[in-house]
Formats: structure tokens, sequence, C-alpha cells
């Protein structure tokens, strides 16, 4: 874990409205659907360095309300939503995982959300989550980075 001042960036991708409760059922997730959808109409250029982004933002209130997510590259794409990381201070929490199959992918994510959420269920916690944009970074095929916005 680490703190980072982040400026402000455009992120463009395909977007919806959900929430933590609706993703936990298969039946009524959305997340995993916009994902698939990113990923066979938009082309990522992963040789020349471009990388993408899960972006969380328009918060209800916190971890139990409405949120929007996006699922997005920097690249300007008019025909795609935007959303804007907003500038701030983020906690980052890393994972890298050996393999590199989705299945290992998502579960890496899912246990690296759970320890985000172990650690601001901790009331002694040093930072405090203000739910205004998050993020997950994904560097390569076997690392992301999540940045929680924090006061």
């Amino acid at each position: 874990m680490r703190v980072e001042e982040i400026e402000e960036k455009l992120i463009y991708g395909i977007s919806v409205r959900t929430k933590n409760s609706n993703e936990m059922n298969p039946e009524t997730a959305k997340i995993g659907a916009i994902w698939q959808k990113f990923d066979s109409t938009v082309e990522v250029n992963y040789k020349d360095g471009e990388r993408v982004y899960g972006v969380y933002y328009n918060f209800e209130s916190d971890a139990n309300g409405e949120f929007d997510v996006l699922a997005g590259y920097e690249i300007l794409n008019s025909k795609l939503d935007t959303v804007k990381i907003q500038k701030g201070k983020y906690l980052v929490f890393n994972k890298i995982f050996e393999e590199t199959d989705d299945n290992t992918r998502v579960q890496a994510i899912i246990e690296t959300w759970g320890k985000i959420w172990e650690y601001f269920l901790n009331e002694d916690s040093q930072y405090k989550r203000i739910y205004k944009t998050d993020f997950e970074y994904y560097k390569g095929q076997n690392e992301i980075e999540i940045y929680i916005s924090i006061s």
C-alpha cells in the first residue's frame, strides 16, 4: 500500500450503474458484462503500451449504495462514455499474480477488493475513503493497482 497524488485524467469506455450487493449475485451482477462488451468492441493496443481502467464513480453514498462503473482506456473515442478520474490523494493497493488466465485474474481482483474493504472497515485505519473516484489500473496481464480516493 502506498499513497499517491493523481492528476485529473479522462477515461473512455462502457459504463453501467450497479451496487455491491448486486455484484455478489451472478444473476444481478453487471460489471463482468461491461468488461466482456468492452473487450469485444474496443481494440486496445497493448503492444504499444495502452492500458485499461475500471473506474468507480458517482457514488450514491458509501460501499452500500449505487455507483457507476466504466471499463475503459485513455484513448479519445467519441463513441464511448467518458469519466473523469478526479485529481487528489489515493491509497494504492497493488497485486501481482502468476497466472494470466481470466479466472486467476478475477480471483486476484476479488482478493484485492476484499483487502480494501477490510482496511476501510477498521475504524482505526490511518486513511478514510471518500467515495469520489476509485479505479483499477491494469498495468499488464499479471499486475493490477487499485486506487481508492482518500481524505
